[in-house]
């Protein structure tokens, strides 16, 4: 009896595990909220941008990627950089990484578990490096992985900082998941920016394989929504 407790015992945890980490990836909210706290954060503004190839100026790829605090452990380079870089080549775009002024955590669930608070307290995490000054470019992608449904809180950010310059810009979602798709990211750019232009955004699954083998489907979006070299 005693060993039939302790296996039952067991087994309860692993359930309750295996549900916190979908829950995470799928998200328990299907809707976003649109609110323009910053939380008190002071955004700084550059006339600079990362720009990890000459480009034309007219495109820019901003992203937010984690390379630890990932449900399949450390990676070299983050699922959605990996994106980020397909975009950046074929279209001959410039870059700008989020980078979180404090890291989040390494371990999977505590991540998960902040950016569930974040995203309950409306939060704005501040963004360590400056933001670029968006005003040369015409289009901008704007991608991270799906957090409970959504951009991640430290995407509302930038997002608010932004939000004068990106109002008329030509803007593009592409995430990263488990199961959730483009969560709510498209409809929280068409939200947010009622005169942008938002174009059909592009996914895929969270994994090694899934994203290491999408180039030629990013360059075939790009090609279907025009925009590309």
């Amino acid at each position: 009896m005693n060993n039939r407790k302790w296996v039952f015992g067991v087994g309860v945890a692993v359930i309750l595990v295996a549900l916190f980490s979908w829950n995470f990836v799928r998200g328990s909210r299907g809707t976003s909220q649109t609110g323009s706290n910053t939380g008190g954060q002071t955004v700084e503004r550059t006339t600079q941008t990362n720009r990890d190839l000459s480009g034309d100026n007219d495109v820019l790829v901003v992203y937010f990627s984690r390379t630890s605090g990932v449900w399949d452990g450390p990676l070299e380079v983050g699922h959605t950089k990996v994106l980020a870089d397909y975009i950046t080549e074929a279209t001959n775009a410039d870059q700008y990484e989020i980078v979180p002024a404090v890291a989040y955590p390494d371990d999977y669930e505590a991540t998960a578990e902040q950016a569930r608070q974040e995203q309950a307290d409306d939060a704005r995490p501040a963004i360590a490096n400056p933001l670029p000054d968006l005003s040369e470019y015409e289009t901008i992608f704007i991608g991270a992985p799906v957090w409970w449904s959504e951009y991640p809180m430290i995407v509302r950010t930038f997002l608010d900082g932004e939000a004068d310059q990106l109002a008329n810009k030509t803007l593009v979602p592409f995430t990263t998941h488990l199961g959730s798709g483009l969560g709510a990211s498209q409809r929280q750019l068409e939200s947010q920016f009622p005169q942008a232009t938002v174009l059909d955004g592009f996914s895929v699954r969270g994994e090694d394989g899934a994203v290491n083998g999408a180039e030629s489907d990013v360059r075939a979006w790009l090609t279907r929504i025009g925009v590309n070299n």
